[in-house]
């Protein structure tokens, strides 16, 4: 039953892509924090719901204290820090690139795992951490014709944005190996999102996020993106991820949901209008290549 596995992870890679695309189409529009407040709201109905159909518990009232601080600690990290820079990110360099980014998560979780937990890094991990580098090199780079310097193509401040997006993500993912131990996925991604919500309504409080929140309400199709977003993140994502991990190792169904820098591509053509060179498409390729070798074993 691989192929079942196989065919679930490669709709886990598609439902991420298009969370992308839908977060894209509506954070420029509401703003980041909007969309990523609403997103979590959205994201917890649709958890509840999965939970209550799979395990007939529709909160995570099982969960130790010990679950709820390390993935209070994951969302705050991983859905505040992380999910706010990477929309940010996504208004700066577009969707594309900024989940190209995202591809540096990866390796960042085996660096600090490294300096955290002082676990083993091999050759082949650290061959592929250079190849995500070196393709997101060949994306982000680019010589000038009229003074051959090498020069950044793409917006430094988004660029940063999504850098410490991916960063958010592998400390909140760091945190939730540490917590989770043997909690339902559901009921973690539950926890997570409240750690985050807490953390966007802290934010809010202080930041006037609240006017941009209700400005936002009055862009229904904005509301209705973010909605879907949440719906095939949190929700059909996650799922998705489950059944494959029931039927293939966790290393194969990670590298087939890592290929959404290269699922996004078509996408970003057609709705975003972007124009793509082959280079980009080569570079996507490599980083993607990169992390299947710090995934299989």
């Amino acid at each position: 039953m691989d192929i079942v596995g196989q065919l679930a992870a490669l709709g886990t890679a598609l439902s991420w892509t298009l969370v992308g695309i839908f977060l894209g189409k509506s954070s420029p529009r509401i703003g980041s924090f909007s969309a990523n407040f609403l997103k979590l709201i959205f994201g917890f109905v649709f958890l509840s719901i999965a939970a209550l159909l799979t395990r007939g518990i529709m909160l995570p009232i099982d969960a130790n204290a010990k679950n709820w601080i390390y993935l209070l600690l994951s969302g705050a990290v991983g859905f505040f820090i992380g999910d706010y820079f990477m929309l940010k990110a996504y208004i700066e360099i577009g969707v594309r690139v900024s989940m190209l980014m995202m591809a540096t998560s990866p390796p960042l979780t085996a660096l600090l795992e490294y300096i955290i937990f002082d676990e083993y890094i091999s050759l082949k991990s650290i061959l592929g951490m250079m190849l995500t580098i070196f393709g997101i090199s060949i994306v982000i780079l680019s010589k000038d014709v009229s003074d051959e310097k090498i020069k950044v193509k793409y917006s430094f401040k988004g660029l940063l944005f999504a850098f410490i997006g991916a960063f958010g993500q592998a400390i909140g993912l760091i945190l939730s190996k540490v917590g989770i131990e043997n909690l339902n996925v559901f009921a973690a991604t539950q926890i997570r999102i409240i750690g985050g919500f807490l953390s966007f309504l802290i934010f809010a409080i202080f930041s006037g996020g609240f006017y941009e929140l209700k400005n936002a309400f009055k862009d229904k199709q904005a509301i209705g993106y973010t909605a879907l977003g949440a719906f095939f993140g949190p929700f059909v994502g996650v799922s998705l991820s489950l059944v494959s991990l029931k039927y293939i190792t966790a290393g194969i169904s990670s590298t087939i949901t890592s290929i959404t820098p290269i699922t996004i591509i078509p996408f970003s053509i057609k709705i975003f209008n972007e124009k793509i060179s082959f280079r980009e498409i080569v570079g996507a390729g490599i980083s993607v290549l990169g992390v299947a070798i710090l995934f299989i074993n």
